[in-house]
């Protein structure tokens, strides 16, 4: 299946490039090639931006019951089109089906909160004596841009687009060039709700893309979810031009296991956590600390249950592990591995070279790993790898297992294993990351919660994802005193 050369979508029409250079675009189940898609000339992200800009005079002053309508239509559009979505997603970005369809409904549930917004948007008014009135009013902030990482299509356009839109802001959005698919499909819906022209505007591409959007001065914000690298590199540009920035980065999550943790309980969730989306999530949970009394348990188990981990092509539904997004993924993830063995740890279970099915013999695929006696020192215990790569790591205590946590240079999300309600207070409360959860593998905020880390896992205004938290970021504020006279 090949979809030819992809367009972008500008002021409400299918552009595509004659001048443009195009990047191929590959199934990481097979390798065999899927599309061509463009890398946007800075003229037509130009072109982009100042559609966005001329659509948000008219957009802004646009009744809140429209533009929540459109986002009632965007919603019911999702459901009828969920198993096309999802499908979509299973091929660029070879998510495995079941966890596909499980992120269009994420995003469902997204779009459906932000339906809500009216009530987000609410100011505040009081009587600051008899004759002033003070009051703040929320609104739009202009013309936003947004880069989404290969990894989340869905869950990341949900992040943005309905809340920029439904605040009155219009949008540049740049899809993924590794996953491009997902967004071709949601401007055919904005198409068919008939969303007026300009409001939503689709470029694609790689940093020449990126570096027009973040120099243009008509661009008021910029949202992004990608690595810690070129997250620095948005949250400092959207700074030296004056722009908000909302910037989700990278993370290295840890999940804890206690002396007195349900056993049957955590392998279930460390399976989901660490080889869902083949590990590649901001929450995968790609540290396993478990205290010094279970370690030899926690080890057996975790081998036994990954070898029963079935491997192969994304759209097979009795797969559970599909491929990572590329050969240079691949080579990633071998690297760190062979990096821990030199520096001292050992293999617990090779996943370098899969048994996997003759159609999937070209594709992109890394096994269950897991290189056990890490320490805090060695590079597998410290960068994010992006994989189905787990470090298992001991420690003599909790407290040990979370000052290790705590000092992570990442701050995005993790876990404890316990059935001690001490420990689990003493984690919530001293654990310093963005999403914590207790016996939960994934603690992934739901859609009425932030979504967002802390220290090298959240950049630029500190504002999170999701519900209030959204609409913080996509409005602004003016606090207003009111005084009237009346007649002399």
């Amino acid at each position: 299946m090949h979809f030819g050369k992809l367009k972008d979508y500008i002021n409400g029409q299918w552009v595509s490039h004659t001048d443009a250079e195009y990047l191929k675009v590959y199934n990481p189940s097979t390798g065999e090639e899927i599309c061509e898609v463009p890398i946007t000339p800075t003229n037509q992200v130009e072109a982009a931006i100042s559609a966005a800009e001329e659509a948000f005079k008219t957009w802004k002053n646009v009744s809140m019951e429209k533009r929540v309508k459109y986002l009632f239509d965007l919603r019911d559009a999702l459901v009828q089109r969920h198993e096309e979505l999802a499908q979509s997603i299973a091929i660029d970005q070879a998510k495995h089906i079941s966890d596909a369809r499980a992120e269009v409904n994420r995003a469902i549930q997204i779009t459906e909160t932000a339906c809500g917004i009216p009530l987000m948007m609410t100011g505040n008014k009081f009587a600051i004596n008899e004759d002033v009135d003070g009051e703040v009013i929320r609104e739009s902030i202009g013309v936003v841009g947004a880069l989404a990482p290969f990894n989340f299509p869905a869950l990341v356009f949900g992040w943005f687009i309905p809340y920029a839109i439904g605040c009155g802001n219009t949008i540049v959005y740049k899809a993924s060039e590794q996953s491009p698919l997902f967004m071709q499909k949601i401007m055919e819906i904005f198409e068919e709700i008939k969303l007026p022209k300009g409001v939503v505007n689709l470029v694609n591409g790689t940093k020449p893309v990126v570096e027009a959007m973040l120099n243009s001065p008509i661009i008021k914000a910029m949202a992004f979810v990608g690595s810690t690298p070129v997250g620095r590199i948005v949250a400092e540009g959207s700074a030296q031009t004056g722009k908000r920035s909302q910037v989700l980065a990278g993370a290295k999550n840890t999940l804890i296991v206690a002396e007195d943790a349900n056993m049957d309980g955590f392998i279930q969730n460390y399976i989901n956590s660490a080889y869902g989306a083949a590990g590649q999530r901001c929450m995968a949970g790609s540290i396993v600390a478990a205290v010094e009394d279970v370690y030899d348990e926690v080890k057996e188990r975790m081998i036994k249950a990954s070898k029963e981990v079935k491997i192969g092509d994304a759209r097979d539904e009795d797969v559970f592990l599909g491929p990572v997004i590329s050969q240079k993924s691949v080579d990633r993830c071998h690297y760190y591995i062979d990096l821990a063995l030199k520096e001292g740890a050992n293999l617990a279970l090779d996943g370098r070279n899969p048994t996997l099915p003759e159609k999937n013999k070209n594709g992109y695929f890394v096994g269950p790993t897991i290189v056990s006696e890490v320490t805090p020192d060695m590079k597998i215990a410290v960068d994010e790898i992006f994989g189905p790569v787990v470090s298992l790591m001991k420690f003599k205590n909790v407290d040990e297992a979370l000052e290790f946590f705590n000092n992570s240079d990442f701050g995005n999300g993790g876990s404890i294993f316990t059935e001690s309600g001490l420990y689990a207070h003493k984690f919530l409360r001293e654990a310093n990351s963005g999403m914590i959860g207790v016996n939960v593998g994934v603690p992934a905020s739901m859609p009425y919660l932030p979504f967002g880390g802390t220290r090298s896992s959240l950049f630029g205004s500190q504002i999170k994802a999701q519900g209030q938290d959204a609409v913080d970021f996509f409005t602004k504020r003016k606090a207003c005193t009111v005084r009237f006279y009346g007649k002399n």
